[in-house]
């Protein structure tokens, strides 16, 4: 298996390379390492797709730190292939307590992570403009005191936290990029003119989270846009779940079996994961 720091090198090197790239989202070792046999060059974990596993509802912090760092070491060493974390808003306000996750993160084996500005309150949302870009000073100082070359993502969230005002979110991600963020992301962005509004104003890598984007748009598209990275969410692990509950519906109502009909074979399986004995 690569070293950790060949990983940081290889993730690194993608966002530095002409194009865009699919970075999907896993939510364990099985399904990273189905992904990582498919030929992606790089995975993300995924807070609502580790939520769903363990029967809780997505949100900020519905999972415990200490879960989502163990969830980052499993899905880490589950292949050779450089890894992203959802590392929410950092489990705390403050900025350099929130900052001390990035360091965390890094020791669990992932190249890369996000912190949020969301707050996880819902008087309060989003964190002064103020607050939240001395939170991603506090992430960038940690990450660059890192011994591996860390990708540091800074995430604004207004436009999934109800405050759909496209000037605040780039005025934050022009902000955050100032403050030294590698990757600028804005989930919530959902059609090409203004994923290029974004991607226009500011002059660092973006990532666009299709989960909220015009299921329409391909690869192809959003590079032309100038979008450097794509990713998925939890929509991956939504899609497992619908055809799961689509076999069990059909179960409970009809009797039927008809579902097994697009179950992959175990010998497909097999042979993905026979590759890590």
């Amino acid at each position: 298996m690569d070293t950790q720091q060949q990983k940081a090198a290889a993730f690194r090197a993608l966002h530095a390379r002409p194009g865009a790239f699919i970075i999907p989202n896993p939510w364990d070792a099985g399904t990273a390492r189905l992904l990582a046999s498919l030929g992606f060059e790089a995975l993300a974990t995924t807070s609502l797709g580790f939520a769903n596993t363990l029967g809780r509802a997505d949100g900020t912090n519905a999972v415990s730190r200490d879960e989502v760092l163990a969830n980052c070491r499993v899905i880490a060493g589950a292949t050779d292939l450089p890894v992203n974390a959802d590392l929410e808003n950092g489990y705390a306000h403050e900025p350099r307590a929130a900052a001390e996750m990035i360091r965390l993160a890094a020791e669990a084996g992932v190249v890369g992570g996000s912190i949020e500005d969301a707050t996880g309150e819902a008087a309060r949302p989003i964190y002064d403009f103020a607050q939240a870009v001395e939170r991603v000073h506090a992430a960038v100082e940690v990450a660059r005191a890192l011994p591996v070359p860390f990708v540091f993502t800074a995430r604004a969230e207004n436009m999934i936290h109800g405050r759909l005002d496209l000037d605040d979110t780039i005025r934050r991600l022009q902000a955050f990029e100032k403050a030294g963020a590698d990757v600028l992301y804005a989930p919530g962005l959902r059609d090409l003119e203004t994923i290029r509004t974004v991607v226009r104003s500011v002059g660092k890598p973006v990532n666009v989270v299709m989960t909220h984007g015009d299921p329409s748009l391909t690869l192809a598209d959003l590079a032309g846009a100038g979008v450097k990275r794509i990713s998925v969410g939890g929509s991956l692990s939504r899609l497992a779940l619908a055809a799961f509950l689509r076999g069990a519906r059909e179960m409970r109502d009809e009797g039927g079996f008809t579902w097994m009909r697009d179950t992959v074979t175990g010998r497909e399986l097999k042979d993905v994961f026979n590759r890590w004995r």
